[in-house]
């Protein structure tokens, strides 16, 4: 805040008085009068009490956990940060830079390792909970503000946040969420465990308050009068990333914004590239008035339409439910299109905590007086009540009325329903704790007896009985692994340290923070013959079996496979009973599934806790590249446009893994390529992620990220890459060429008519009988390059099978053309005889 720096301020002594008056003093000096409930609580955590926030959304948690770490620092303790995702901790790291220092603030996400010896460390909730499993009593964590508690109820990540409250023993907890529910036994089980007081800070009082209304209207004569009435901006909440999309289109008709508006809005945008179909379809309508938002986005576009919003020039917003963490999108009223959805499991009514983490995004603090919550009803029940009021009053005509009815396995609601969602309590958390191999050798490792520590750990966490007896024995099982592997040993006596049991291995020091299974995929590397024409891809394959699996676009793989195998069964005459048996065996793809397997086997006996993370060959940035797409065109060929952003995030974790995880000393020239050619590929779609790694690995301080910008350099720039960008966009019609499909090489645009194509496929083929497309024929000694002003002249010779090589296609590559669209802009003049 205007860069005044907090410690100084801070008192000689750690009075508590003095540090709330000084606190307190300072926040009253940037124009802030503290809430009742932020001054209780900081009272409580200046006295050194534990403190549970339970305060809705915009109540100024963030002062609170400002005030603790000023709390902690005053009293000489090293004070945690948490946060559920790396994007929070990044925000929330340059904001307590600019407010504590930069030498007194240091980041911790197991991508990154910033200053972790300060004061005040920003950490993602699974880095805190491995640091108190290795360290135990032993930890230096004075102080834990754990932000987002309500994770703690988190299937797969919640033991994340339960495991720190179970080790800590000597640590001040600040837990903080505006849908906590009952907390009584977080309140008894932490004074307990610390021995402080505990005590809960709730209020149900909001800086905006809420009005709520349910709709019998059809949702775009609610909407007209919510913009006739300033209730604009509006979120409209959708279940489904289509539904979502497909509203937005259909409230094009509606006339959203001015023209002084529209032109404000079209400044700000400026040369904002919008790279993708989805992209040019968010164009249209963000230009109107409306913005879309869900998590399938590119991070560029999702980042747009937030600053749009924050500018005041979106009147509506159409997306999803998962109006989660670090979501920056001010909105006025939500609009709930329904109050059920479908889990992944089944279809349900909304629970309490997820009615309220979205309905409490209502109401602009600083903006607006009041805040709208509405919600539809079903659209069956609003057409039947339009079909009964023009109706009437007869009974008969009302009998004799054929009701819509709702669609099959609908879940509906009603108006009560919606009034007791108000009304009700966010459900009690439920534990999620878990053991793990990890957890295991975290605790073998530290000072003290392991049995005593998993002991207690098993039975004396937040689990009922029952889950108790079935993490014992699911411990017992992996203790007994790990022991039969070697990699425990058993003490005859206890050693300086009080172990009984001792590790023989050494872990790194980022052990089971990020990527496990990068110890393998390094083992793995030696098995692949860099001599091989497809070294180069087979390395990335080994990266990518270790990543976790995109599901949709393993999915939208396996479709595509199958559609194509059950089309050639059927030129083949194969019957539709035998089709439909040996279409259960087409999957995605898998790239050295039997050789990663085998190996994976073998390393797991010596290294049980891989076990914890299951190997999974799969090729999508291979399949990318071997089928020489572009991002577009990918996405395209598995109609993946919804989630797009989902494929980008995928191929950036595959280039920091290839990037980071390979030896240099494993890096061929076409390794390098392949390395340069994917880092490109993601910068130029969207150079959002890598910023953020970069700013992860790098960060600056001083210089912050204030606003989402586009740093995209020209795509030529980097020679390397752009090469391999031309091979690829070359062997693209190579691949065509050799299913000899005039149509499509003509679809590509690059120049030649169709006619032209056919022309010159059939004077190749009169000479030879196929084109190759093996490792050879996309090889460089198969591409020459001539680089002029401006211009490179290409030439793509093609592999026949006598190798005479007398063929080519030949392109000329426009670097102006190609650094305004972000990739390489290829113009084909001719395919001839040499």
């Amino acid at each position: 805040m205007d860069g005044v720096n907090l410690l100084d301020v801070l008192p000689a002594n750690a009075d508590p008085d003095d540090v709330f008056d000084a606190y307190s003093s300072w926040v009253a000096e940037q124009g802030i009068t503290l809430y009742e409930a932020q001054e209780e609580a900081l009272m409580e955590v200046v006295a050194g009490n534990n403190v549970i926030v339970n305060t809705p959304t915009g109540s100024g948690k963030s002062l609170i956990a400002a005030g603790a770490h000023f709390a902690a620092i005053a009293a000489d303790r090293t004070t945690f940060y948490t946060a559920p995702i790396k994007a929070l901790v990044s925000e929330k790291f340059f904001d307590l830079c600019a407010r504590f220092g930069t030498d007194n603030v240091g980041m911790m996400t197991g991508d990154a390792s910033v200053n972790p010896f300060a004061p005040i460390i920003c950490c993602t909730a699974e880095v805190l909970a491995n640091i108190a499993l290795r360290d135990g009593d032993y930890a230096d964590v004075g102080q834990v503000v754990m932000d987002e508690f309500h994770f703690y109820a988190e299937p797969e990540r919640g033991w994340a946040w339960q495991v720190p409250l179970l080790e800590l023993p000597h640590t001040q907890f600040i837990l903080m969420s505006a849908t906590l529910g009952d907390v009584a036994r977080f309140e008894e089980d932490l004074t307990r465990r610390t021995g402080r007081p505990t005590v809960t800070v709730k209020s149900a009082h909001r800086p905006v308050p809420l009005l709520y209304n349910y709709s019998m209207n059809t949702l775009t004569s609610t909407l007209e009068e919510m913009l006739s009435t300033k209730q604009a901006p509006v979120y409209i909440v959708h279940f489904t990333q289509a539904a979502a999309i497909e509203q937005a289109q259909a409230l094009m008709s509606i006339n959203m914004s001015t023209r002084e508006e529209k032109d404000r809005i079209a400044a700000l945008i400026g040369d904002f590239r919008f790279t993708t179909k989805f992209g040019r379809t968010l164009s249209r309508l963000v230009r109107h008035g409306i913005g879309v938002h869900h998590a399938g986005m590119l991070p560029k576009y999702r980042r747009l339409v937030e600053r749009l919003a924050q500018s005041g020039l979106l009147k509506v917003i159409c997306g999803t439910d998962t109006l989660g963490v670090g979501v920056n999108v001010p909105i006025r009223t939500v609009l709930f299109t329904a109050l059920s959805k479908y889990d992944g499991r089944r279809v349900r009514r909304l629970r309490a905590r997820e009615f309220h983490q979205i309905a409490g995004r209502a109401g602009r603090a600083g903006f607006d007086t009041v805040g709208y919550v509405v919600a539809q009803a079903p659209e069956h029940v609003i057409e039947n009540e339009k079909a009964l009021a023009k109706i009437g009053d007869d009974p008969k005509r009302r009998r004799g009325y054929a009701r819509k009815k709702p669609p099959e396995g609908f879940v509906g609601w009603s108006e009560e329903t919606f009034t007791n969602l108000q009304e009700a309590e966010p459900e009690p958390l439920v534990s999620r704790f878990a053991v793990s191999n990890s957890m295991l050798l975290n605790v073998i490792a530290r000072p003290g007896d392991p049995f005593q520590a998993m002991r207690r750990l098993l039975t004396d966490n937040h689990s009922d009985a029952k889950e108790q007896r079935r993490l014992i024995r699911q411990a017992i099982a992996m203790y007994r692994s790990l022991l039969a592997a070697g990699v425990v040993e058993k003490l005859d006596e206890p050693d300086e340290n009080g172990r009984t049991v001792r590790l023989t291995v050494d872990l790194q020091a980022d052990f089971a923070l990020n990527q496990p299974l990068s110890s393998f995929a390094l083992a793995a590397l030696e098995l692949l013959d860099a001599e091989d024409g497809d070294y180069a891809l087979d390395v990335l394959s080994v990266i990518e079996s270790t990543l976790e699996d995109p599901r949709t676009i393993l999915a939208a793989q396996q479709n595509k496979a199958r559609a194509a195998a059950i089309a050639a069964m059927k030129a083949d005459g194969v019957e539709y009973e035998e089709r439909m048996e040996r279409i259960q065996e087409v999957t995605h793809p898998k790239p050295l599934t039997e050789l990663l397997e085998g190996a994976f086997e073998t390393y797991r006996r010596g290294h049980p806790w891989v076990a914890d993370h299951p190997l999974s060959p799969k090729s999508v940035a291979r399949d990318l590249y071997e089928r020489a797409m572009n991002f577009g065109e990918f996405v395209s060929f598995y109609e993946l446009a919804r989630g797009e952003g989902l494929v980008l995030r995928y191929l950036a974790g595959a280039y920091k893994a290839l990037d980071q995880t390979v030896p240099d000393d494993a890096k061929t020239e076409e390794v390098h390529d392949l390395v340069a050619w994917l880092g490109e590929l993601v910068r130029q779609v969207d150079s959002s992620l890598l910023d953020e790694w970069e700013q992860l690995s790098h960060p600056d301080p001083d210089n912050p990220p204030t606003e989402m910008r586009e740093t995209t350099t020209a795509v030529t720039a980097n020679t390397r890459a752009f090469r391999v960008l031309v091979r690829n966009a070359m062997y693209r019609h190579v691949e065509l060429a050799a299913l000899d499909r005039p149509a499509e090489l003509a679809g590509l645009e690059t120049g030649l008519s169709e006619d032209e194509w056919a022309d010159a496929l059939d004077a190749y083929y009169d000479e030879h009988d196929v084109i190759g497309t093996g490792p050879d024929s996309r090889g460089p000694k198969m591409l020459s390059i001539e680089e002029k002003q401006g211009v490179w002249e290409v030439r793509q010779v093609l592999h026949d099978p006598a190798g005479d090589l007398d063929w080519a296609i030949l392109a000329e590559v426009d670097l102006a053309a190609s650094d305004e669209a972000g990739e390489a802009v290829v113009r084909v003049t001719a395919m001839e005889r040499m």
